[in-house]
């Protein structure tokens, strides 16, 4: 059945107006490009300070500050707020420059920029022949865990969340692909492709900390949030090694990346993982990431509600 004409013609504008923020996106990256990574950082920083505060996503952080923080006083609280408005400028800019912060390599697990806790991992993950299941949160530049594991030659199934602008998903998977292969767009069919991973004795790579309103209800800084239990019934599913993996900024444009050993997983009377227990446990291993800190975890998106 064809579509009426005047709806044909907003999809036309529509895909329009997309292609030309797409271009405006691709112009503007380009230029900042220009500048090098200290002086470009370092002026974004100061105007996500300076803008952060005048949005409407602003209410969001402090609310959610307010959640995970009773303690704090409102100062300390729009202190936080401030400083992690700066830390996700920096991550948007550092983004464009992914060629010039990453220089590692299986015989050089530390750098100018970068250095490795736990690297001994990501060689045992790779040569031990087994599926293995990586989680991390929206903490600090997130996109250096991928980028490290393929380095390593461990190569991981990471899922994503597509732009919803199709010229501007296409240059972001594009831009992905120079730096690390497999990622896997979330959506309908994306935990299939997972599982096939899984069955193939592959990684799979997962961010957990983000509101799922179908998920189960776990405590997140002492107050319920609907959160994903799919790493759960995954790892039940193939009872294969869960380990956190999270990337910490350093003071000087420096990066330190950790990957834990494998987690303990609470089982059930029948001995299978428990989807619950192991649920809690994930969440548990993020709240006490973003406690130790909280400026560079992303407070802008609704965890709880």
């Amino acid at each position: 059945m064809q579509l009426p004409l005047r709806y044909r013609f907003l999809q036309f504008l529509v895909g329009i107006r997309n292609w030309f923020a797409a271009q405006l996106i691709t112009l503007t990256l380009w230029i900042i490009r220009l500048v090098p990574l200290k002086y470009a950082a370092g002026f974004f920083e100061k105007f996500a300070r300076w803008l952060g505060p005048k949005i409407w996503r602003h209410k969001v952080v402090m609310d959610n500050l307010a959640i995970a923080f009773p303690e704090k006083s409102i100062e300390e609280r729009k202190q936080l707020a401030s400083d992690n408005w700066a830390q996700m400028a920096r991550s948007l800019v550092e983004y464009i420059y992914l060629d010039e912060i990453f220089d590692l390599d299986e015989d050089h697990t530390e750098s100018d920029r970068i250095e490795i806790k736990n690297a001994e991992q990501f060689l045992k993950l790779r040569d031990d022949g087994l599926p293995a299941i990586l989680f991390t949160g929206h903490i600090a530049n997130f996109e250096l865990l991928p980028l490290v594991s393929s380095r390593f030659g461990l190569e991981i199934q990471s899922m994503y969340r597509r732009p919803n602008n199709p010229h501007a998903a296409s240059k972001v998977a594009e831009a992905r692909k120079e730096y690390g292969k497999n990622l896997v767009a979330s959506g309908a069919g994306s935990s299939f492709q997972l599982m096939s991973a899984l069955e193939r004795g592959d990684h799979v790579g997962l961010l957990v900390d983000q509101k799922f309103r179908r998920g189960i209800k776990i405590p997140f800084f002492g107050k319920e949030a609907n959160t994903n239990p799919l790493l759960a019934k995954l790892a039940r599913r193939y009872d294969c090694p869960v380990h956190g993996a999270r990337t910490i900024r350093l003071p000087n444009g420096r990066f330190r990346l950790e990957i834990t050993d494998a987690l303990v997983l609470p089982r059930d009377k029948n001995g299978d993982v428990d989807i619950r227990g192991t649920t809690e446990l994930v969440t548990n291993v993020v709240e006490e990431w973003v406690r130790e800190y909280p400026e560079q975890w992303l407070w802008m998106h609704r965890r709880w509600g």
